[in-house]
């Protein structure tokens, strides 16, 4: 192996707080980390998407991306495909060697791995995590009537330290599996992507930079001096320039760019039909730019010199609809079609806020939707930055804000999901709530969730009380085996550490209430003694294998607050089970 792919390795196991492991096993979670990056803008848990050893088919990591997001469970992507009228989905294999060449023979076994992972009954054994992917497979494709866009993607990542030369032997082979993966009928696009110490390196480069789009923007006007704001555009651009902003490194539409829009894509019913019948005729093309009212992007890094733009850290904060119908039309479109055009380019936090609520008048907005925008966010985040060291953690109110930050420890960065599953968790008493997708929280955004009357202090416990847990099962020091039940070992150790009387959210006193609870966590030992209490309760009231299911339900939530003498219905006997 090369020093430069040695040196990335070492700063990737720092940034991921991975255990010390074989160089092998480090490149196989390095590799697969690059490849979804590469088509993933958010962040993930690397966990989540490198597989086992065993009966893993060739394959070292998959990653099964449901409408935007990483599903790791069927209920996940089940949550995913019902709060959405379309089904967008993308495969992500990965297999790794740290040999310098490419072999066929191995590439062949990846191959015929993924292959067979899409047969309705594999014959071939699958590791546990292959099969609960299996189970997520099956289940999106139950709902195929969904794929109203177009069906999934597949894209298989064969990755070592060496060169790709396009062989033409490796590449005959790969062309004649490719076509039978096409010829199943499963996908719109299959893509075979091998990667040498070169792509790779810029693969990891690439997931550390924010967002960044060039583009010529001629036909424009400059409006006027406006406090708080950088720079601001009108104009219209043509589709050729304007497609390159909303298309990720993989191809496809970036998800993230309308992280701060108020509404997801909404599938083809009248509007959106409207705008593709539009761009479907060749005559009424032209006519797009007074019958659209755009799209708007918000910069936080603008530079401009002439006519040619290059935005940094963008959203999309209006005009999710129109990128969307223009992404899916784009091979009909022609070089004369041009967008309408919106562009600000603002650090100010107020100024972009009102931006997005002001252009999304026409729909409804409600504080489920806008609780990305409250001044609680801000305040989170800087509550989460005050911390010296060790006990600092970094609050991600933007999509990848850290990425271009040097010295953080991935873990250490909490995302909105992480928090308010963290926080419903261990504050609300819902783990079996939060073990589902988080979707199914957002409800209670606003009112038992980011309440602006709530003390910040058990935000940032519930979110080191989740950062400390995942350091403990990354490390080895607590068993996987009971990562399903993570949230009702978050609500247990709660009470373990700090009693069971806990004062209202919005009172002084829960102030003092969490400083006990951090003041155990900021300590290694004890917080591991407190884990492991927690464990002893889980293993209490669980009957048979811990699973994604055993968890899910409140039945399970009242035994586990029962054992803890808090309440809660017993509905499970006592089955102890050994660490």
């Amino acid at each position: 192996m090369d020093r430069i792919t040695k040196s990335y390795l070492n700063v990737f196991q720092a940034e991921q707080s991975l255990p010390d492991m074989s160089e092998s096993d480090l490149f196989e979670h390095f590799a697969s980390f690059c490849a979804v990056s590469d088509c993933y803008d958010e962040e993930f848990d690397i966990a989540d998407v490198v597989i086992g050893e065993e009966d893993d088919l060739g394959i070292d990591g998959i990653a099964i991306i449901v409408n935007g997001i990483i599903a790791t469970s069927v209920d996940e992507a089940n949550d995913l495909i019902g709060a959405s009228p379309i089904l967008d989905v993308g495969f992500i294999f990965t297999q790794a060697k740290t040999t310098s060449g490419f072999s066929a023979e191995q590439i062949m076994t990846f191959l015929d791995g993924v292959e067979e992972f899409f047969e309705e009954v594999p014959s071939l054994a699958m590791s546990p995590e292959l099969v609960a992917a299996h189970e997520i497979m099956t289940a999106i494709y139950s709902y195929s009537i969904k794929f109203r866009r177009q069906k999934p993607t597949c894209r298989m990542f064969y990755v070592t330290t060496g060169t790709w030369a396009n062989d033409a032997h490796i590449l005959g082979k790969v062309s004649k599996r490719l076509q039978r993966l096409r010829d199943s009928g499963l996908f719109s696009e299959v893509e075979f992507v091998p990667m040498g110490a070169n792509e790779l390196h810029e693969s990891y480069q690439r997931s550390k930079n924010s967002v960044t789009a060039e583009f010529t923007f001629s036909n424009k006007v400059t409006l006027p001096d406006i406090q708080g704001v950088d720079e601001a555009y009108l104009g219209i651009l043509p589709v050729s320039e304007f497609l390159p902003l909303i298309t990720d490194h993989a191809g496809g539409i970036r998800k993230s760019l309308f992280y701060d829009n108020i509404r997801d894509f909404q599938g083809y019913g009248a509007v959106n039909d409207e705008i593709r019948t539009t761009l479907q005729d060749g005559g009424a093309q032209q006519r797009f730019p007074i019958l659209n009212n755009g799209v708007t992007v918000v910069a936080r890094g603008l530079r401009a010199t002439g006519n040619k733009f290059v935005v940094s850290d963008y959203q999309i904060v209006n005009g999710c609809q129109t990128s969307h119908v223009l992404f899916d039309e784009s091979g009909n479109l022609k070089s004369d079609l041009h967008v309408p055009l919106r562009l600000i380019a603002t650090t100010d936090d107020d100024i972009i806020n009102s931006v997005i609520t002001a252009t999304n008048r026409q729909t409804q907005v409600t504080t489920e939707d806008l609780y990305a925008l409250s001044s609680f966010q801000k305040r989170l985040e800087a509550l989460f930055e005050s911390y010296p060291d060790k006990k600092k953690l970094h609050y991600e109110r933007r999509s990848k804000q850290y990425n271009a930050v040097s010295g953080i420890e991935k873990v250490r960065i909490i995302t909105k999901p992480q928090q308010i599953r963290a926080f419903a968790a261990m504050f609300n008493d819902e783990p079996h709530r939060a073990s589902r997708y988080y979707s199914d929280l957002r409800s209670a955004v606003g009112r038992s969730i980011f309440n602006e009357q709530h003390k910040l202090d058990p935000y940032y416990t519930s979110a080191f009380a989740y950062y400390k847990l995942e350091f403990f099962f990354r490390n080895g020091s607590l068993p996987v085996y009971y990562k399903p039940a993570r949230y009702q070992l978050l609500m247990a150790f709660k009470y373990i550490v700090a009693g069971k009387e806990v004062p209202a959210l919005t009172a002084n006193k829960v102030e003092g209430y969490c400083n006990k609870i951090c003041e155990t966590l900021w300590s290694d030992s004890a917080a591991l003694k407190s884990f492991r209490q927690s464990i002893e309760i889980v293993d209490a009231v669980i009957e048979g294998p811990l699973t994604r299911d055993s968890v899910k339900v409140q039945a399970f939530t009242d035994a586990v607050k029962s054992k803890l003498g808090v309440g809660g219905v017993r509905l499970v006997k006592d089955h102890p089970r050994s660490a």
